[in-house]
């Protein structure tokens, strides 16, 4: 039983020691990529919140998605996206006072914002919850949530078009404006997956997870992001129309990294693979070191032994 439990230990701190690294750079290393990024457009009050407010979410779904056509660990991320959406949710105020300002943030009308946050977000997760109560009880629940996974990516890609499609017009209308934002969203991921790489190794995660790592901070929450920002006052309106450009320029850029980000874990692969080569070989050595040293003792017992035998008064 030593050998499974200690399995079960080693398997835990990784799992905790993949939960930290996730949430130490989508809520500590992001916002201070998102502020530095943010400073492009502080003259302009609506796209100073527009693009902190959808640069400082973690992505929650379609991200799962992509995770797993690059051969990330997708179960790791799925277990830790109810912390990442409780996280964001706790965190985003704060960040948005310290980004944009306090003048900024009074121009918010806390009423239409609440409504949709409780609408949009808190009935959604917690239907979700209860169907995953039901189904560690129930056949009818394990049933609805096979469903709900087939129907995942057809429902999310349908959503996201009815969400994006909704404000393209609208787009158009002030795309000037909006054509500031669009290089700060090409260079966040850029930038993040440098950061997802450089974390990883820190962390000593293995490939999968830093594939997973990658792409968590690399993704961000625009689908619950833009109805949010579809509260706030008329005089804030491009912040919503912001959020748009980030979808559209985030869905290029995941098909890019699904594919290149394989490759550039896979000389990490390599690199692992020789480390672990190595460390197997120290291992042997030690052992056989150990080995050697035991026969020495077992040999000079057996001299002593042998001595006593011979001479009793010794």
């Amino acid at each position: 039983m030593a050998g499974p439990v200690r399995w079960m230990e080693r398997r835990q701190i990784v799992d905790i020691r993949f939960l930290g690294t996730v949430i130490a750079v989508n809520f500590i290393v992001v916002p201070v990529v998102a502020f530095g990024l943010s400073r492009f457009v502080a003259g302009d009050r609506a796209l100073l919140l527009g693009a902190p407010l959808v640069l400082l979410t973690p992505c929650v779904d379609y991200v799962i998605v992509f995770t797993g056509l690059a051969g990330g660990a997708r179960e790791r991320l799925l277990a830790a996206t109810p912390l990442l959406m409780l996280l964001q949710i706790v965190l985003l105020p704060i960040y948005l006072l310290l980004f944009a300002g306090p003048d900024t943030v009074s121009m918010i009308e806390i009423e239409p914002f609440l409504e949709a946050f409780l609408v949009l977000i808190v009935i959604p997760l917690l239907a979700a919850v209860t169907v995953q109560w039901v189904g560690r009880r129930h056949r009818f629940g394990r049933a609805i949530e096979a469903v709900m996974q087939v129907l995942l990516v057809p429902l999310m890609m349908a959503t996201l078009a009815v969400v994006s499609g909704s404000q393209i017009a609208a787009v158009g209308t002030r795309i000037a404006s909006l054509l500031l934002v669009v290089p700060l969203y090409i260079a966040f991921p850029v930038i993040m997956v440098v950061v997802g790489l450089s974390a990883s190794r820190l962390a000593r995660l293995e490939v999968p997870a830093t594939r997973a790592l990658v792409f968590s901070g690399s993704t961000r929450n625009s689908r619950v992001v833009l109805p949010l920002a579809l509260a706030l006052p008329e005089s804030l309106s491009v912040a919503a129309l912001a959020v748009v450009p980030q979808t559209l320029v985030e869905l290029v850029g995941m098909v890019i990294l699904v594919r290149l980000v394989p490759r550039l874990t896979g000389q990490r692969r390599a690199a692992d693979k020789i480390a672990h080569r190595w460390r197997m070989w120290r291992r042997i050595q030690c052992r056989l070191r150990s080995m050697r040293g035991l026969s020495l003792c077992v040999r000079h017992a057996r001299g002593c032994d042998r001595k006593r035998t011979e001479n009793p008064l010794a």
